[in-house]
């Protein structure tokens, strides 16, 4: 089994189901199974309450019925798909996102950390800020935030769990990092929350894949579930280099993938 969970359509195309089967073939060849759709959430209206900030408002500007009604159409051409959204994490925000998350009929929830307060990590207009800021400091809050992401509970799996690394700036402490990843962990082993092993990460400056293969051993050796993703945001880059994903994982002991459906989860073989 290979899912593709993380995939995102607006900012290349519409929500229309002649886009999608672009999509559906490229997983086609890809051999991937599970396709998945989980569109970022601030794009929707519906979110405002959740987060909010002139980079984001700049481009909310879709109803969430307009989403519900692609899947229903898509289902009702028989195309075999899942339903998904990634919503930022946001502290304190916690009672929001549920309330948002329950009451729509997800098969999978993302959730990822794209913003420190009002910094931006993975934005290249935001990159000058790791310059300005010391790089210890802004790894802490971000890990900070993935263990209360997983705490609450909210969520089905964390979208690239190591974000912060986009740019290639790094603690030169190791011993630091891993002190961050290993709390991370057991917030993730405690609440059964999975993570992705994403390919995005070659495509970005850091060229790496997300996680760090040290996080991914402390994941695996706790028990953490992973499912395959590209975070793609064009049918171009469904599958990207899951040839390396899957190496990774094996390397590491991986034999399992997660997938889900009406936010139950199931267990199968890898690959």
């Amino acid at each position: 089994m290979l899912t593709d969970y993380h995939v995102h359509m607006a900012e290349t195309g519409e929500f229309t189901t002649d886009y999608l089967k672009e999509y559906l073939q490229k997983a086609k060849e890809k051999g991937i199974e599970e396709l998945g759709i989980s569109e970022h959430a601030y794009f929707f209206h519906e979110t405002s309450d959740i987060i909010s900030n002139p980079w984001i408002d700049n481009r909310r500007g879709l109803n969430f019925k307009d989403y519900q009604q692609f899947f229903d159409q898509a289902r009702a051409e028989g195309l075999n798909i899942k339903m998904g959204i990634e919503m930022d994490y946001r502290p304190g925000k916690e009672k929001e996102m549920e309330a948002f998350i329950n009451a729509r009929p997800f098969d999978y929830v993302i959730g990822s950390v794209h913003w420190i307060g009002d910094w931006g990590i993975d934005l290249a207009i935001h990159r000058e800020e790791y310059e300005k800021r010391d790089i210890n400091k802004a790894y802490e809050q971000y890990f900070d935030q993935i263990v209360t992401l997983a705490e609450s509970e909210l969520f089905d799996f964390v979208g690239h769990i190591d974000l912060i690394k986009i740019f290639s700036y790094k603690p030169d402490d190791q011993n630091f990092v891993e002190k961050q990843y290993d709390r991370a962990v057991e917030a993730l082993a405690k609440s059964g929350t999975c993570i992705e092993i994403s390919t995005a990460g070659l495509r970005k400056p850091v060229g790496e894949i997300y996680p760090d293969p040290i996080l991914l051993q402390k994941c695996y050796e706790a028990g953490v579930g992973i499912v395959t993703c590209s975070d793609a945001h064009a049918p171009k880059h469904v599958g990207y280099a899951f040839d390396q994903s899957l190496e990774l994982a094996r390397s590491i002991g991986y034999k399992e993938i997660q997938v889900f459906n009406q936010r139950r989860r199931e267990t199968y073989p890898l690959g």
